[in-house]
């Protein structure tokens, strides 16, 4: 997938052919790019013969802010950070997030639960990740698939975003260990809490 932004190439990697639209603002949201996803005026997807392109343009004000954060090199599946151009890029300052509803044990372990039966995809190969949002008025109203776990989370905030939902009236639940960049984006999405079925490192 190469991610593109008023024609110049921003960042190429590997992911699932899913939710590309999403995955295309949810990106450009948790990196930063913009603020919001108005923003975006136009989102492509353009298949070619070697891979998918995700072309994007920004208002000429906005396009600017590419640059600060350009990627040189293609990264893979397994690293959020990978083709920064410097340690200070990789654990830049999080966003912070502010305080959130208080949610209970027995709720979070439901939420939890309730995810595994909603991977379509993982059903089918028992090879992707997902991210998901559980609001517990609601239970799980959004949930995104991708065999990087960075993409699955880039979509759903892709998500939430185009659906107008507010990260800060529920969870986020991960099938994947809490990696210092996925609290980054967590954390610019403006969730209070991401809970996962993994370890986090020591960042």
């Amino acid at each position: 997938l190469a991610l593109t932004y008023n024609g110049g190439t921003y960042a190429v990697m590997m992911g699932t052919p899913r939710d590309l639209r999403d995955f295309s603002i949810g990106f450009s949201l948790t990196e930063g790019i913009v603020q919001s996803a108005d923003e975006i005026e136009s989102v492509d997807v353009v298949a070619l013969d070697d891979g998918i392109e995700l072309r994007m343009w920004l208002a000429s004000e906005k396009a600017a802010r590419i640059s600060e954060r350009r990627r040189h090199i293609a990264g893979p599946t397994g690293c959020g950070i990978c083709g920064l151009e410097s340690i200070a890029e990789a654990v830049r300052p999080v966003a912070v997030v502010p305080r959130g509803r208080i949610f209970s044990p027995t709720g979070i372990m439901a939420a939890m639960a309730a995810v595994a039966p909603l991977q379509a995809l993982n059903i089918e190969t028992r090879a992707v990740h997902a991210a998901a949002f559980w609001p517990p008025l609601h239970g799980i109203v959004a949930i995104r698939e991708d065999v990087g776990r960075h993409n699955a989370l880039d979509k759903l905030a892709g998500a939430l975003a185009q659906q107008k939902l507010r990260a800060g009236d529920g969870i986020v639940l991960l099938t994947s260990r809490v990696s210092v960049e996925m609290v980054q984006k967590a954390a610019s999405m403006g969730v209070p809490l991401m809970v996962a079925v993994s370890a986090p490192t020591a960042l």
